[in-house]
């Protein structure tokens, strides 16, 4: 190695760590008995998601959804969320990716006022998804629910 590539790869290296940085987000299929799932409408953007978020700073993806699901939709786990999949999510970001849990085993009080992030939270029957429900939240739930083949990114790649 060359001292001008030994320079370019311990004095760039830190850099490209920030470059190239990962970032991790999760989501849930939250569902109820009666085949009812959870979604929500941020402020920030139009449509109908999947509850979920970022995975902050020492937290596992986990602990991540638990707390979105509790800050979103009000909505608290009985028991450990079932991981689905992990997806690369590259039209957002070439280092994203989306950890898809599916909860089952929930309780939810009342449904949240809305607040600066999320406009509305409802609860919708699986068969009739409310107009401007996302693509992206459609595919995982037809992947997830229906058994149809599972893509690898979170949005389909054009």
């Amino acid at each position: 190695m060359s001292i001008k590539q030994f320079m370019m790869r311990h004095l760039a290296g830190p850099f490209a760590l920030v470059k190239n940085r990962t970032t991790l987000g999760v989501r849930a299929i939250v569902i109820n008995p009666a085949n009812q799932i959870i979604l929500v409408r941020h402020t920030y953007v139009a449509g109908w998601y999947l509850p979920g978020g970022g995975v902050d700073k020492d937290e596992t993806s986990s602990a991540a959804i638990k707390r979105e699901l509790l800050e979103e939709a009000n909505v608290r786990l009985t028991e450990e969320p079932e991981l689905i999949d992990i997806y690369y999510n590259p039209k957002i970001y070439t280092h994203d990716h989306v950890v898809l849990f599916r909860c089952l085993n929930w309780v939810q009080d009342a449904m949240p006022a809305p607040n600066e992030e999320i406009a509305e939270c409802g609860l919708f029957d699986i068969e009739n998804l409310p107009d401007g429900t996302t693509e992206s939240t459609r595919a995982r739930l037809r992947e997830v629910l229906q058994g149809e083949r599972k893509s690898q990114f979170w949005i389909a790649k054009n």
